[in-house]
């Protein structure tokens, strides 16, 4: 990893120390607090790292210098040694200063979650879009933090009565030539999307209905795509497995139609501003889309969270007014007496702006066994029904599904033994946890 001493041998995974800060509810700035740290060892994991440790610290405010304070620096150090660790990982952005002075205090590499998610982002993209994407990206985020790069010539900054020096002009060359990268990239881009948009009004003068995947990275989406198009997409038990948009036809059996079907990159719990601007040319399949499969994993102890970070990103991107189908995934995972009464009900969409406060439907599925896939095809037949007539392809045709409307009243819930009648939506994130 290019956030690791070279120091590290190439085989050995790279042991990092993992730091949460809890900020309390009063400083809401430097992102959300995780007091497990179980999505930071994901990242981690994912980026070829162990995590050997796990370190919590609480305080009002970041420490200016040090983000956990002086006191919290000498124990994570302490922690370094002990288990002779690589590198430091904070689950929260810190500033390019205080990353330069946990360094020289804890004397190894320190990255935070955005660079963490940068990093596998770069390991992962396959396509020419995809690359670019992450390089831009990743020189957005190098170009604030080029003062540690070149904190070896410091010393050469000349005497007084000296502007500068070889060490800062160093650095400006060096910011130019990023500028300059940026710019390139930028343009490159923007030629990709005009590309896209014109496959995209292809395929609306088609009358092809486009259905997009989205989803909380790991929640199934590439597994559920390959299920239901038979194709062979990468996908695996791991964070952003998928970056690249890939598109197939769907042939729906009950409408005699087909759609066009797009598994997008997944979402996550404070996804670096900067990472969505540069990848909304791929984010832009799911705000063209006519129809969203908002995949949902069932398993997951905090799949309220999940969602609502998956409402707050479409509402960025401008998709949060599209129609949705909630697919709560890995029914597999779950216990006999977690799973849901009836394959399929109603719920409203989380949030406060778009569609927050719909009542969408709800289906419950299982990518890996294939239960509840017919239930979902026949939903988007009649997702397809309501669709206005220039982009309904099943509009004059008589084989169409009766369109259902959603129930006054909820439908069924989840279910224990404890309590039949029913646990709500909102307290399934309390079942007992399943490992995903």
């Amino acid at each position: 990893m290019s956030h690791l001493s070279s120091a590290t041998p190439p085989s050995e995974a790279a042991r990092a120390i993992l730091v949460g800060v809890d900020f309390g509810r009063s400083n809401k700035s430097v992102g959300s607090f995780d007091p497990t740290l179980d999505e930071l060892a994901l990242l981690a994991e994912s980026a070829g790292d162990t995590p050997v440790a796990r370190v919590i610290a609480r305080r009002q405010a970041p420490d200016a210098a040090l983000f956990v304070g002086s006191g919290k620096a000498d124990e994570i150090k302490l922690l370094v040694q002990a288990h002779q660790a690589h590198t430091v990982l904070f689950d929260q952005a810190i500033s390019p200063a205080q990353q330069r002075n946990l360094e020289r205090v804890l004397g190894v590499p320190v990255a935070d979650r955005t660079a963490l998610i940068l990093e596998i982002f770069a390991a992962r993209a396959q396509s020419h879009e995809g690359k670019l994407q992450v390089e831009l990206a990743r020189l957005q985020y190098l170009a604030t933090r080029l003062v540690r790069r070149w904190s070896h010539l410091e010393r050469q900054s000349g005497g007084i009565g000296m502007r500068g020096g070889p060490g800062e002009a160093q650095i400006e060359l060096d910011r130019r030539m990023i500028d300059d990268r940026i710019k390139t990239i930028k343009d490159k881009l923007k030629k990709v999307q005009r590309q896209r948009s014109t496959q995209q009004r292809a395929r609306s003068r088609n009358g092809v209905f486009r259905v997009s995947l989205v989803g909380y990275t790991n929640a199934g989406k590439s597994t559920l795509f390959n299920a239901l198009v038979k194709a062979r997409s990468y996908a695996a038990d791991q964070l952003f497995a998928t970056l690249d948009t890939t598109t197939r036809s769907l042939y729906l059996e009950q409408a005699g139609a087909s759609v066009s079907l797009s598994d997008t990159v997944g979402f996550i719990r404070d996804l670096p501003h900067k990472l969505v601007e540069a990848f909304r040319a791929t984010l832009q399949e799911a705000a063209d889309a006519d129809l969203l499969l908002h995949v949902v994993d069932a398993a997951s102890p905090v799949l309220d969270e999940q969602m609502l970070e998956v409402e707050r990103v479409l509402e960025e991107i401008g998709a949060a007014d599209i129609p949705q189908i909630l697919v709560y995934n890995k029914q597999d995972l779950l216990e006999e007496d977690q799973r849901p009464r009836e394959p399929m009900d109603w719920l409203e969409r989380p949030g406060q702006g778009g569609g927050g406060g719909l009542r969408v439907p709800r289906v419950f599925v299982s990518s890996l066994d294939g239960s509840g896939l017919d239930l979902l095809r026949e939903q988007i037949v009649v997702a397809m029904q309501r669709a206005p007539g220039d982009i309904n392809p099943l509009a004059n045709d008589p084989r169409g599904l009766k369109i259902q409307e959603a129930p006054p009243v909820e439908g069924g819930d989840f279910e224990t033994e404890e309590n039949p009648g029913a646990v709500s939506p909102g307290e399934a994130a309390d079942l007992p946890k399943t490992q995903a």
